[in-house]
């Protein structure tokens, strides 16, 4: 599976942004997905994640009720909708797949470049 994430820009603090993450290869639809973030001396947060199966998504606490995630299978792609953004969502977001309890741990199989959000106040 080869992910390559698009996307990215700036933003005003209060904005939306959508980011996309498209797959290619086997096995995309076998694979939960996951969105992380990283910034400069941090290590990389997962943000949201959906099961392969179930469709069932979870969130990181600092992004609930702001962000979306969800995949169209049909076009092998992932979805990473950011509302209401703030200066702390910051960072390069990146995709990845794998298996569902290893993202958690920000464990994965598979992952895409980065993608520079960044939101101004």
């Amino acid at each position: 599976v080869q992910l390559q994430a698009s996307g990215g820009g700036s933003v005003q603090a209060g904005g939306s942004l959508r980011l996309s993450c498209s797959a290619s290869g086997p096995s995309f639809t076998k694979n939960s997905m996951g969105w992380f973030r990283q910034t400069p001396g941090k290590e990389a947060e997962w943000v949201a994640i959906t099961h392969w199966s179930s469709g069932s998504t979870y969130y990181t606490d600092s992004v609930k009720g702001r962000f979306g995630i969800s995949r169209d299978n049909a076009k092998n792609t992932v979805y990473l909708q950011l509302n209401s953004a703030k200066p702390e969502d910051t960072a390069v977001y990146y995709c990845a797949a794998g298996n569902w309890r290893a993202l958690f741990r920000s464990e994965y199989d598979y992952r895409s470049q980065g993608t520079q959000v960044t939101v101004s106040s």
